[in-house]
C-alpha cells in the first residue's frame, strides 16, 4: 500500500502533531508499505537545518525526518513554500533533492492509496 503524509503545521507548536505523523511514518515503514512524506505551508521548517530542536523538547524531529528519509522514506517539500514559509522563510532545506512542487504532490495524492494530513 502507499501511504501519503502531509504536514502543514510549524514542527516545535506545542502539539505533537509532526512528532506523531512522523511516528506513524516510521511505524508503517517498518510493516512494509511504501511512505511518502510531503512538507508545505510552516511544516517546511521541518526540512532545513536552522530548525533547531527547542531546549525544552526531547525529540530532535529534524533528525528524525532525516532518519526516515535515509532509511527509504520519499520526502518532498514545497518549492514554493521554501521563500514564504515558516520561521525561516528563504533558507535552504537540508538536501537540494527533496525539492518539491506543487505537481509532484498531485501526482502522489492520485498514486497513493491513503492520504493523511497533520
Amino acid at each position: 500500500m502507499k501511504i501519503l503524509l502531509i504536514l502543514a503545521n510549524q514542527p516545535y507548536n506545542g502539539s505533537d502533531n509532526t512528532y506523531n505523523a512522523l511516528r506513524l511514518a516510521e511505524n508503517l515503514h517498518k510493516k512494509g508499505e511504501e511512505v511518502r512524506i510531503f512538507l508545505m505551508n510552516d511544516a517546511v521548517d521541518l526540512a532545513r537545518d536552522s530548525t533547531e530542536k527547542p531546549g525544552d523538547y526531547d525529540i530532535d524531529l529534524l533528525a528524525k525526518l532525516k532518519e526516515l528519509y535515509g532509511g527509504g522514506v520519499a520526502l518532498k517539500v514545497c518549492g514554493s513554500c521554501q521563500s514564504r514559509c515558516g520561521l525561516h522563510a528563504g533558507e535552504p532545506y537540508f538536501s537540494d533533492e527533496i525539492k518539491g512542487s506543487m505537481d509532484i504532490l498531485a501526482t502522489w495524492v492520485c498514486e497513493c492509496d491513503r492520504t493523511f494530513t497533520f
